[in-house]
């Protein structure tokens, strides 16, 4: 009898330490949109003890999925097996949605204020999203530095990339630039135009944003051709090649006086975008006063600036823009109009014979 209380005694503090524990748990599952998942836990010592599964938000309150081999959430993409040779419960997810990401606890209940738990992350792959704290566009001036900013969100982590419209050269250099943030130093004119900001993961197409760049400069006036000649009589396009922006107010003069459209002139402006102006002065029926220089002016927030253009007089009329124009002299008028009288008169001369 001694014996087997002795061996009761021993036996007895073992028996009592037999508290539930959590043998398995599934490792980290990685899921793609629509797929399945299934997470397993398997138990020990725990048939009189509530074991749970739970999907834990750290901002909120935990939703509680299942109690013992019971489906407590009524969502017919989940469901619950319990294999009681293993005491294992699986818990499937089917149609995996973005919302489904998260940590799954599965729990076991000793006491009101003590359990055992155990938890697995659900990894669902998202395609990339560009974030809202993302630049959208800027305006700059010419000279000062510049910071474009892009942020994804998705899994696994987006790798953002820059590009400009038609693959033109960064100015950080090449054509690619890879991370969140492009700078640029000192920006010029020439940087202005279209940035895509490109966000890849492997998931989807990818997200991209354009990210429109304005940059404010003062004028620059182009002439192609600064010394003209024509005929007299005969019309004149004066040309010149504006860079600014914003857009210049653009005036033509001559000695000092500022022109407009009349009789004598024809001024058009032509925008081929914001930063761009072709203005043409057309001299009509040029007469010996008009020769001489004249100015375009352009001038904006920033700055302004002038060019000067030289027309001069020549014997040979220049074609453009005389190719359209016939001048014939009053004597020269006066002999065909004497020409076709002879012919009308020799005509009727021939029908009274008839």
């Amino acid at each position: 009898m001694l014996p087997f209380v002795l061996l009761l005694a021993v036996l007895s503090p073992a028996l009592a330490q037999r508290t539930p524990t959590i043998s398995y748990i599934s490792q980290e599952q990685i899921k793609d949109i629509g797929g399945t998942a299934e997470l397993e836990c398997s138990v020990q010592y725990a048939q009189d003890f509530p074991v749970l599964w739970m999907k834990v938000d750290k901002q909120s309150d935990s939703l509680p999925i299942s109690t013992g081999s019971t489906l407590i959430l009524r969502d017919s993409r989940f469901s619950l097996r319990f294999d009681s040779a293993s005491s294992t419960y699986t818990l499937q997810i089917k149609d995996i949605q973005e919302t489904d990401a998260g940590i799954y606890q599965c729990q076991i209940i000793i006491q009101l204020n003590n359990k055992v738990s155990a938890d697995v992350d659900l990894l669902v792959r998202q395609p990339p999203v560009i974030s809202d704290n993302s630049t959208r566009g800027i305006v700059v001036k010419e000279g000062q530095s510049v910071q474009l900013e892009c942020y994804a969100g998705g899994f696994p982590l987006p790798k953002v990339s820059w590009r400009r419209e038609d693959n033109a050269i960064l100015p950080t250099g090449g054509s690619i630039y890879r991370g969140n943030i492009l700078k640029i130093a000192q920006i010029q004119k020439e940087d202005r135009g279209t940035y895509y900001c490109v966000a890849e993961n492997g998931v989807g197409k990818g997200a991209r944003r354009n990210i429109a760049v304005e940059v404010e400069f003062a004028p620059v006036i182009t002439v192609a051709r600064p010394r003209l000649g024509q005929a007299l009589q005969y019309d004149m396009d004066l040309e010149c090649h504006i860079e600014a922006y914003p857009p210049p107010a653009i005036t033509w003069s001559y000695k000092d006086v500022q022109l407009s459209s009349n009789q004598h002139y024809a001024i058009t402006q032509f925008a081929t975008n914001d930063e761009v102006t072709d203005t043409t002065l057309r001299v009509l029926s040029i007469e010996k006063r008009q020769y001489g220089e004249y100015i375009c002016r352009a001038a904006n927030q920033l700055g302004q600036t002038e060019a000067r253009v030289q027309l001069f007089e020549t014997t040979t009329p220049l074609c453009p823009p005389a190719c359209d124009q016939t001048r014939y002299s009053a004597g020269e008028i006066s002999a065909a109009i004497n020409c076709m009288t002879i012919l009308v008169m020799a005509a009727i001369t021939y029908l009274w014979r008839l």
